[in-house]
């Protein structure tokens, strides 16, 4: 992709660089796709769901996305305590596009 002065897209962009800063990552789209599947989850399903992710990492960035709006956390006055993560309606707009990146591996995707 080229900008009219010739150089590579600017990834600083406002709106190229805003929407990077909140899926960018190896973990978020995976989140995002999670959750979308599944709604609302609890932490250690999340990470079952995921795989080899870290306790570390899926805290930084469960709270990176708390903080930009896309997930939301519930937590559960109760014994032993209960937490719950889910898209916002801001998290749940993001859905589509990774559907169209999944459809668009499955056009592209050189033949077995």
């Amino acid at each position: 992709m080229k900008t009219t002065n010739g150089n590579a897209a600017d990834s600083q962009g406002p709106a190229f660089g805003y929407t990077l800063s909140l899926i960018s990552g190896k973990w978020k789209l995976l989140i995002i796709y999670h959750l979308s599947k599944n709604g609302a989850v609890r932490y250690n399903e999340l990470q079952r769901m995921l795989g080899n992710i870290t306790y570390k990492t899926l805290s930084a960035s469960l709270k990176e996305m708390m903080n930009n709006g896309i997930i939301h956390r519930e937590e559960y006055p109760q014994i032993p305590p209960k937490v719950e993560y889910s898209l916002t309606d801001k998290g749940q707009t993001l859905w589509p596009i990774i559907q169209e990146m999944c459809q668009w591996g499955e056009d592209h995707q050189p033949p077995k």
